[in-house]
């Protein structure tokens, strides 16, 4: 019984087969099906991108929302100090995180939009069965 011992050889640039054009496979020639999962990993990505934004603007949305009391006194008029003015700081820079993530939220709802279609598409078909 003969035994590897592990050494490859290597073919010489004249025994490689030579791949003409009829060979390569084009991006138009893939089947349906693996172009639908790329679109399927692309919704779901734009899913996971959603529920993130929507977690972070609902964090910023209760920072904000403790402190709206005190901005409403500040507008109108009254005066604050201590720690209700150092609260009054941190409240107007994080309405600045919460126009962002309402933004960044926004972008991503709209990226979402056709996981709606596929989740339309899926429950019809398992209705049908």
């Amino acid at each position: 019984m003969a035994r590897s011992n592990g050494v490859q050889t290597e073919m010489s640039a004249q025994e490689l087969p030579t791949i003409s054009d009829e060979d390569t496979v084009k991006v138009e020639d893939l089947p349906e099906q693996v172009e639908d999962v790329q679109d399927i990993d692309d919704i779901l990505n734009s899913l996971k991108t959603l529920l993130s934004s929507l977690e972070k603007l609902q964090k910023v949305r209760q920072e904000v929302g403790d402190i709206k009391p005190l901005i409403g006194r500040m507008l109108d008029g009254e005066l604050v100090a201590g720690e209700e003015l150092e609260q009054l700081k941190s409240g107007v820079s994080s309405l600045s995180r919460l126009v962002r993530a309402y933004n960044d939220h926004q972008i991503a709802l709209a990226k979402a939009q056709p996981a709606r279609n596929l989740l339309d598409q899926v429950l019809k078909e398992r209705k049908a069965n």
